[in-house]
């Protein structure tokens, strides 16, 4: 097929050989399929900040920092030059999570490096070639489902070890192959310790996990893997070996109101007491 403009520095540059064709077209990029030598890779061309579906929210970039001061400067301005490195800076952001997800023993596609927009990266197959199908594309019998639900559980709790939090995982950003489930669109993924929205996030993509295996296997549906792992997480005792169980019992333990209320009301009782003498005093001058 014609190679896509995009793509074509890579192709003079030697990155590429041939473009095959076009995977798919999201919200965030267009996916290529090309040859890189001997080797058939993807190739994710994030779309324009103006043409994306999916906004840079502040709720995904929050705590992302820039150790570079000028460019930090820069984008909280929002100029030219600024946007220019929010864009580069949310490409980034995908490349640095597959690199640490990847160590840290996460399926994800094996990143080869962004080069201006364009991620290349690993083409997640089955055995006989094809590309994988997206999680929402497969149905399971209630054993695979338990199974893989497992695995997912065991990736967001590394994912979580290593400080990251997907943020918009769902049926629609996970691929199956013969080997099970992997992990794929990570642009907005998030700091768990700097982001005040990761746990809600975790929370939310814990949720579309379980609904969605939950629907072959109903036992799931009642597990509370999100709030198992946070609270270890918190508490400093989350490692990637940490077993995990689905169980977790809320605090029943209610805020005594009435002391909260005394508390209040003898904080106010003692500012305008305090107000009241400062305006003695100064009326005896």
């Amino acid at each position: 097929m014609k190679i896509p403009k995009r793509l074509i520095p890579l192709y003079e540059d030697g990155v590429i050989d041939e473009v095959i064709s076009q995977l798919m077209s999201g919200k965030e990029a267009t996916v290529y399929v090309v040859a890189s030598g001997d080797d058939i890779r993807c190739a994710k061309v994030y779309k324009d900040a103006d043409k994306r579906s999916f906004k840079q929210a502040v709720t995904y970039v929050e705590g992302r920092k820039s150790k570079n001061s000028r460019r930090a400067r820069a984008m909280e301005k929002g100029s030219k030059f600024g946007k220019k490195q929010q864009e580069e800076a949310w490409h980034n952001a995908e490349v640095d999570a597959l690199y640490k997800l990847d160590a840290a023993g996460v399926r994800v596609p094996k990143p080869y490096g962004c080069f201006d927009g364009v991620l290349l990266m690993e083409l997640v197959c089955d055995d006989e070639g094809s590309v994988a199908p997206r999680l929402n594309d497969v149905g399971f019998d209630e054993e695979q489902a338990l199974e893989d639900h497992a695995t997912m559980m065991e990736y967001v709790k590394r994912m979580l070890c290593a400080g990251i939090v997907h943020g918009d995982l769902s049926e629609f950003n996970v691929l199956v192959d013969d080997y099970g489930p992997v992990i794929i669109d990570l642009p907005q993924a998030v700091d768990a310790a700097a982001n005040m929205h990761a746990k809600s996030m975790l929370e939310r993509d814990v949720k579309n996990m379980r609904d969605y295996y939950g629907q072959y296997a109903p036992s799931l549906l009642k597990t509370s893997y999100a709030k198992e792992m946070w609270a270890l997480y918190e508490e400093g005792k989350l490692l990637p070996d940490t077993p995990l169980t689905g169980l977790f019992e809320e605090d029943s333990s209610s805020a005594d109101v009435d002391s909260v209320l005394e508390e209040i009301k003898a904080a106010l009782l003692e500012e305008q007491e305090k107000q009241e003498r400062m305006n003695a005093d100064e009326d005896e001058f």
